[in-house]
C-alpha cells in the first residue's frame, strides 16, 4: 500500500531542513560576509568595536557559509603565466658546480688542475689539465649522481656526465628535468597561492595549465596591475660574497661574476661572485621591523640548513663584505664583524613601513623558482560582474517561471506538489554549494537554469505513469504506488548518464567548464532526491489526509 515508514519521513525532512538551513545565509549574503570577515580579522589582528559589531551581526549559532562568487561575477583580475623552467635547470646545475668542484679535487694526482668553463646554460664545463685522466675525473662526478624522485623517473639518476677531449662536461637527464620541471610548476603554484592568500582575497582559482602555464583568477581585486604587482615579484633572496665595488655598470665582471646595482648607493654598483652562500628558499621566517635608528627593516631566521651555511661562511670570512642581493639588486653590504651561528639577521635599507611588511610578506611566502611571463591579463571590473548577476538572475526567473506554469497547467494539484519540491530543489543547490564552499560563475548559473528544466522531468514520468496505471481501473492508491516504483528505472537511467557526463566534465575540464559540471552533478543529485522522494511525501501525507477516492493527474 501507499505508505512510508516514520524514520523514513523524518530522515526526509531532515535532510530537507539541513539543505534550506546551509542555503539561508546566502539569502543575507553581504551582512554574512561582513561576519565572516569580522572573525578572520579578530583572530589575527583583534578585537575593535567595528569588528564586533560586525561579528555580530549575524548569529554563531546559524552557518555562516555562503557561495562564493566567481570573478565573472565579482569582478577582479585574470592573467595567464608561462614559467620558465629552463631558467631552474640553469641553477640546478649552477648549484652542482661547487660538488664537482670538491670531487675533482679529491682526485688532483690524477685530473690535475681544474677550472669551470664558460658553457650553455643546460651544461656544466670543467677542463682538466691532465686529459689522460678523464675516466678518473668521470668516475668521481658520477659518484654524486641521485636517483630521480618520480614515478616516471625511477630507476633513472639526475645527472648525465661525460667527456670531450679535457673537458668534462655534465647535463640534466631527461627524467631529472621532467621532475624538475612538474617540482617548479608546482612549487610555484604553492607560492602564488600563498601570496595571494597573505592579503585576504577570497576564493581565488591558481590552477595549472598545459605543461607550463599558470591561470590566476583572484575575485575582488583592484586590477590586474596590482595582481602582477603582488605575485610578479620573484623575491628571491641571496647572499653573495663581494669581489669589488666600481661605479662603472659596464665593467666586465669576470667569469663566473656578476654585476649588480645597489639599491641605497646611487651609481654604485658591486661585483659578486655569481654562486650564492646561501639562497632564500633556506629562509624559515621573515617580519617587519624596525632597526636600531627606528627605521623600517626586515627580520630573518634560517632553518637549520640554510642556518648551518650562514654560520660556517660568516666565521670563515670575518673582516669580509658580503651582499644581500634581493631580485638582482644589492640591498645592503655589510662588513662581518664576528660570525653568526644563530641564522638570523635583520635586512635594512629605505624602506617604508608598506615596503617592508610587502617584503616580509614576499619572503614568507617563498621565492618563485623561475621567472613568469604575463601571456594574457584581464580586468573585471564590478560594474560588469553585477550585470552578469542581473542576467543569471533574470534568466533562472525566466526558466523557475515557465516550469512553474506548465506543471501546473498540465498537471494540476500534483503539478503544484512538484512545484514546491522544485522550489526546494533549488534551494537545496545553493545549500550544497554553500556547504563545500564552492564557487559559482556564470557557467555554474546556466548548470542551475539547466537544472531547473531537468528536474521535473522526473516528475513527468512518474505522473505520466499514474496515468497509465489509473486507466486500468486501479485505485488511486495503487496506481501512485505503481507510478514511483515503475518510473524508477527510467529516471536512474536518464539521470547516471547526464552525472557521468558532469563527472567527465569536471575531471577533463578547468575553469568554466568546471564551474558549470560542479552545479550541473549537485543539480541532479538533489533534482532526483526531490522527485523520489520529497514529491512522494507530499502526495503520500496529502493523500493520507484526504481520502480521495478518484484522482486526476
Amino acid at each position: 500500500m501507499l505508505q512510508i515508514p516514520v524514520w523514513r519521513r523524518v530522515v526526509i525532512l531532515a535532510l530537507v531542513a539541513l539543505g534550506l538551513l546551509f542555503a539561508l545565509p546566502n539569502s543575507f549574503y553581504n551582512r554574512v560576509e561582513r561576519h565572516n570577515d569580522a572573525v578572520a580579522e579578530i583572530e589575527a589582528l583583534g578585537e575593535t568595536p567595528e569588528r564586533v559589531a560586525a561579528r555580530n551581526g549575524w548569529p554563531n549559532w546559524l552557518p555562516s557559509t555562503i557561495i562564493s562568487l566567481g570573478l565573472d561575477l565579482r569582478g577582479g583580475a585574470h592573467l595567464l603565466a608561462e614559467v620558465h623552467v629552463e631558467d631552474v635547470h640553469a641553477d640546478r646545475l649552477d648549484s652542482l658546480w661547487p660538488d664537482v668542484r670538491d670531487a675533482l679535487r679529491r682526485e688532483r694526482n690524477a685530473v690535475g688542475t681544474i677550472r669551470r668553463q664558460d658553457s650553455p646554460p643546460d651544461e656544466l664545463r670543467v677542463r682538466i689539465s691532465q686529459p689522460e685522466g678523464m675516466s678518473t675525473a668521470l668516475t668521481a662526478v658520477r659518484s654524486l649522481a641521485r636517483p630521480v624522485v618520480s614515478l616516471t623517473g625511477a630507476g633513472s639518476t639526475d645527472i648525465e656526465v661525460a667527456g670531450d677531449g679535457a673537458d668534462l662536461i655534465v647535463t640534466l637527464s631527461d627524467a631529472e628535468k621532467l621532475a624538475t620541471n612538474e617540482r617548479t610548476l608546482q612549487q610555484s603554484l604553492e607560492i602564488i597561492r600563498r601570496r595571494v592568500d597573505e592579503v585576504g582575497t577570497r576564493e581565488p582559482t591558481i590552477q595549472r595549465q598545459g605543461k607550463e602555464r599558470i591561470l590566476i583568477q583572484v575575485p575582488g581585486i583592484g586590477s590586474a596591475e596590482e595582481l602582477k604587482s603582488l605575485i610578479g615579484t620573484t623575491a628571491r633572496l641571496t647572499f653573495h660574497p663581494v669581489v669589488s665595488r666600481t661605479e662603472d655598470p659596464n665593467r666586465s665582471p669576470g667569469p663566473r661574476n656578476v654585476i649588480y646595482p645597489s639599491l641605497d648607493e646611487e651609481g654604485v654598483y658591486y661585483v659578486l661572485e655569481q654562486t650564492p652562500v646561501v639562497s632564500g628558499e633556506d629562509l624559515n621566517d621573515a617580519q617587519p621591523a624596525f632597526d636600531q635608528n627606528g627605521q623600517p627593516s626586515v627580520n630573518f631566521r634560517f632553518n637549520p640548513t640554510g642556518g648551518r651555511k650562514f654560520g660556517q661562511y660568516t666565521a670563515d670570512n670575518v673582516g669580509s663584505p658580503f651582499a644581500i642581493v634581493l631580485d638582482g639588486e644589492v640591498i645592503s653590504a655589510p662588513t662581518i664583524r664576528e660570525a653568526i651561528p644563530g641564522g638570523s639577521g635583520q635586512i635594512t635599507g629605505r624602506f617604508t613601513v608598506e615596503e617592508s611588511t610587502e617584503l616580509a610578506i614576499l619572503l614568507r611566502a617563498g621565492a618563485l623558482p623561475a621567472e613568469m611571463t604575463i601571456l594574457e591579463e584581464r580586468t573585471i571590473g564590478p560594474e560588469l560582474g553585477q550585470d552578469s548577476i542581473e542576467a543569471g538572475r533574470v534568466a533562472c526567473i525566466v526558466a523557475f517561471g515557465a516550469v512553474l506554469a506548465f506543471m501546473a497547467l498540465s498537471y494540476g494539484w500534483f503539478g503544484i506538489i512538484a512545484n514546491v519540491a522544485l522550489i526546494l530543489n533549488v534551494a537545496m543547490i545553493f545549500g550544497l554549494l554553500s556547504a563545500i564552499g564552492a564557487t559559482l560563475t556564470l557557467p555554474g548559473i546556466a548548470g542551475i537554469v539547466l537544472t531547473i528544466g531537468m528536474a521535473v522531468d522526473a516528475n513527468v514520468l512518474v505522473f505520466e505513469r499514474i496515468r497509465e496505471e489509473l486507466k486500468t481501473a486501479r485505485g488511486p492508491a495503487r496506481a501512485i504506488e505503481l507510478g514511483y516504483e515503475k518510473a524508477l528505472s527510467a529516471i536512474i537511467d536518464a539521470n547516471i548518464t547526464t552525472f557521468i557526463t558532469a563527472a567527465i566534465l569536471f575531471v577533463m575540464g578547468s575553469g568554466p567548464v568546471r564551474g558549470f559540471s560542479v552545479t550541473l552533478g549537485l543539480g541532479i543529485i538533489t533534482s532526483v532526491f526531490t522527485a523520489i522522494f520529497v514529491t512522494r511525501l507530499m502526495i503520500v501525507m496529502w493523500f493520507e489526509r484526504r481520502r480521495p477516492k478518484t484522482i486526476e493527474v
